[in-house]
């Protein structure tokens, strides 16, 4: 009956229990199966010689992979006592380590005769507004022009240039850059429109970009670049090229550089110069003889990326010029329309033109939360502005205050006139009130009450006072790229000496040769010797710096390669101007001089400060150093008294001589009548039997400093006049 009802119960959960089992037994028989059949499996495998490499199952002898599934492990790291430890060189940039390139280098290829003419106006120009730009010439002239990047090959040939000049951007800078754009020195280039197309092409691809040429008796389809307009290279190209350049060099027979180069790319990588590449074309103006640039209007001239031949360097200048007027202009239109587009969506906000602040496009003005905030308006006349630097009331405008009060009232009176003409005519009489204030969200804010005398169009003139509002916003933040600069650098000391500086040589010798010449640092020394005319009359028979020269002597002795140059000058008064520029006439213009004296200490970290802080063409370093007093300046006329003489006053001397007390306790003393001074002035009492005890001495003890503090005041008071109350 019990059994009949259990089944009863666990009837329909039946099935459900026999599938369960079913399951669990088949998945045990499988599961027995498949490892059976992998140890077979691997033993094979280990039997005919497969090794595991790389995520694969290698077959060593036959070659073929596996497809069976690779189990990584983790391999520890165990450092080999026995070998030297290797130091890891990080890069300095980050970029360089995650292999980042910048975006474009830009060639120029000028000649001997050119580079100091148009090479100069193509730096001054446009060169500036690259990242990087290198102007390869054949020879090298006597005097390269100062602040431009000149690789000289050593040939005037112009196809040898090129190849050159391939070679050399392939093997320096080939890893550095996605693009390569070369062009002559007789070519006038719009950087920023050649910076703009650069950024719209991939750098993925082979890409030769230029005006296309056709060849002379050629294929119809092949083309080439033609160098006086400019063209483009990518990194891939380039790559690709260099190791058919020796061949191109044997085989290819050109007179023209940029054929050459063309007939290169077309034999060897099978590539044609292209004008339009992805919706984007390359643009260029040719230049015709006698033609002014400022009345050139047509929309080929004034959309060109390249404009070529240029033949003067004064021609240059003048398209430069006229290509900023060109991009000012397109500037002003594109601000003139987004002001129109921002007035017109306006409207239909909440607060409709309301909304939109004056002038559009800028800023509101700031509004103060509390009186501490609010911007002070200072007030000026055309003479004298009544807000001083030295909070004088009143002062007289001068410099660029004066400057700036006369430009803001030419630029009012010219706004009104372009505003009202040919109505009205207005010409200025003189400013009645003026106000300014630099608002630092939005720029330079005026306000002008002017006396102006209106004349129409009949000829009748009326004086009017009307009140103008102007301001000079603040433009967009731009950062100034500043140029690479490395710790590699070579650092060329000067130290002049003088006759009474002589006994400091030594110790300047000691810090230098262990932090310049011990460490191997990129750093030269060269002594200044610095002669009275006395001193040099005599130096035939006896040379004041002879022991100077002697420990430089034992210095070269002791380091074979070094060298420490040594020049002397006579004048009666030294000054640091006068003795860099007898010095930095001995040197390249590029050289980072450190103009030292016979108390610095030169370390690595301090010649590092310099190579990283002192920038050719940009900044100067000028270090506040620490240096000591000398004797013989602060006490010229006097002896050194006692007190300052760090020798006479050990350190010490004065100070009070300081014990230890102690006081021992003994048995069954009441701490309360304990009254010895040996009791009331210890430190530590010892020992205490119980807590009791020491409660007892805590009161004691409390109880002599209050009446020491009590005897204090007291004393206090008398000395004050005053009585104890």
């Amino acid at each position: 009956m019990r059994l009949s009802s259990f089944l009863a119960v666990f009837r329909p959960a039946l099935p459900l229990i026999l599938g369960l089992s079913l399951g669990c037994s088949l998945s045990l028989l499988m599961v027995s199966w498949t490892q059976g059949e992998t140890d077979e499996a691997c033993g094979d495998e280990l039997g005919n010689g497969r090794l595991i490499h790389s995520g694969h199952i290698r077959d060593v002898q036959n070659g073929q992979d596996g497809n069976e599934d690779f189990q990584p492990r983790v391999v520890p790291y165990h450092k080999d006592p026995n070998k030297p430890h290797k130091k890891v060189l990080r890069t300095r940039y980050i970029h360089t380590e995650l292999g980042i390139r910048e975006r474009l280098l830009v060639g120029i290829l000028s000649s001997r005769a050119t580079l100091n003419t148009l090479g100069v106006a193509v730096n001054k120009t446009v060169a500036h507004h690259f990242h990087c730009t290198f102007f390869f010439t054949g020879l090298r002239s006597t005097k390269a022009p100062h602040g431009m990047a000149v690789v000289a090959h050593g040939d005037d040939r112009p196809v040898w240039l090129m190849y050159e000049t391939i070679r050399h951007l392939h093997q320096h800078h080939g890893n550095e850059y996605d693009w390569f754009y070369l062009a002559q020195d007789d070519a006038y280039t719009q950087a920023e429109r050649v910076v703009e197309l650069v950024n719209h092409l991939s750098a993925g691809q082979d890409m030769y970009m230029g005006r296309a040429e056709e060849f002379i008796g050629g294929e119809e389809r092949a083309r080439y670049c033609h160098g006086g307009y400019g063209y483009l290279l990518s990194r891939s190209l380039l790559a690709r090229l260099q190791p058919h350049l020796d061949s191109c060099r044997n085989d290819i027979l050109s007179v023209r550089p940029d054929e050459w180069l063309g007939r290169c790319i077309i034999d060897y990588l099978g590539l044609s110069c292209v004008e339009k590449h992805q919706e984007m074309t390359y643009r260029y103006f040719e230049l015709q003889k006698n033609v002014d640039p400022e009345r050139e209007d047509s929309a080929q001239f004034k959309n060109a990326f390249a404009v070529h031949p240029v033949s003067e360097p004064a021609l240059m200048y003048r398209l430069h010029k006229r290509y900023n007027q060109i991009e000012l202009d397109w500037t002003y239109a594109q601000i003139q329309q987004l002001q129109n587009q921002i007035n017109n969506i306006s409207e239909l906000t909440p607060e409709g033109k309301a909304g939109a602040t004056w002038p559009i496009g800028i800023n509101p003005p700031f509004r103060p939360k509390t009186r501490f905030e609010v911007i002070n308006w200072e007030y000026f006349t055309e003479e004298h502005i009544y807000s001083c630097a030295d909070s004088s009331p009143k002062c007289e405008l001068r410099g660029a205050d004066r400057a700036d009060v006369n430009s803001v009232l030419e630029t009012a009176v010219g706004r009104l006139n372009e505003r009202y003409q040919p109505q009205l005519r207005f010409r200025k009489r003189h400013l009645l009130n003026g106000y300014r204030r630099f608002d630092p969200t939005r720029g330079m804010e005026y306000v002008l009450d002017l006396a102006l005398e209106a004349l129409t169009q009949k000829g009748h003139s009326q004086v009017i006072a009307k009140r103008v509002s102007l301001l000079k916003p603040l433009s967009a933040v731009e950062i100034i790229p500043m140029p690479y600069v490395t710790e590699a650098t070579r650092v060329q000391v000067i130290l002049p000496v003088t006759a009474h500086d002589q006994d400091f040589v030594g110790n300047f010798l000691d810090m230098y040769v262990m932090n310049a010449l011990d460490t191997h640092d990129n750093a030269l020394l060269t002594f200044l010797f610095v002669y009275d005319p006395f001193d040099a009359q005599r130096v035939s028979q006896t040379d004041v710096f002879a022991g100077v020269k002697a420990m430089i002597g034992e210095v070269e002795k002791r380091y074979g390669d070094v060298k420490i140059p040594w020049i002397s000058v006579k004048t009666e008064v030294p000054s640091q101007v006068k003795l860099m520029d007898i010095i930095s006439k001995k040197h390249p213009v590029d050289t980072l001089f450190l103009l030292a004296s016979v108390w610095t200490e030169v370390n690595a970290d301090f010649l590092n400060r310099c190579r990283m802080n002192a920038i050719s063409n940009w900044q100067v370093f000028f270090p506040i150093h620490f240096q000591e007093y000398s004797p013989s300046l602060v006490y010229r006329d006097q002896q050194p008294s006692a007190a300052s003489s760090f020798a006479s006053v050990a350190h010490g001397d004065d100070r009070p001589e300081m014990t230890y007390r102690y006081f021992e306790l003994q048995k069954n003393v009441d701490p309360e009548r304990e009254d010895s001074a040996q009791f009331k002035n210890a430190f530590a009492v010892h020992p205490v039997s119980e807590p009791a005890l020491m409660y007892r001495l805590h009161k004691r003890y409390n109880q002599i400093e209050l009446d020491w503090t009590y005897a204090q005041i007291q004393q206090l008071q008398v000395c004050y006049g005053t009585s104890s109350s």
